[in-house]
């Protein structure tokens, strides 16, 4: 059973700007590259498709979830810490309630 290659991102960008140059065939840049020229076809129709995405003004989609994850964690670790804080305040006050009780 053959193993599944993982290409980085910049690898891919790489050969599909190759392949747009058009400098060699696309069998050519497979063979040199040793990936099936469907992949390269796949590769480059995504690249196309893709593109108008570099131009577009603001955050996109991805950058806007990704801000109000990053929102929903910050907030939450500050309730961790107010609540750890509460348990270490009650657990403090707790041993001084007893400690008069038992004198």
């Amino acid at each position: 059973m053959n193993k599944r290659n993982h290409y980085s991102a910049e690898f891919k960008a790489q050969v599909v700007i190759e392949v747009l140059r058009e400098e060699a065939t696309v069998n050519e840049i497979a063979a040199k590259y040793g990936i099936h020229p469907a992949i390269l076809g796949r590769w480059k129709q995504e690249f196309l498709e893709r593109a108008p995405d570099v131009f577009k003004k603001g955050p996109s989609a991805a950058e806007k979830e990704l801000k109000k994850e990053q929102q929903h964690v910050a907030e939450l670790e500050r309730k961790v810490g107010q609540l750890t804080y509460e348990v270490d305040w009650l657990k403090k006050k707790s041993d001084e309630i007893f400690k008069r009780k038992r004198s």
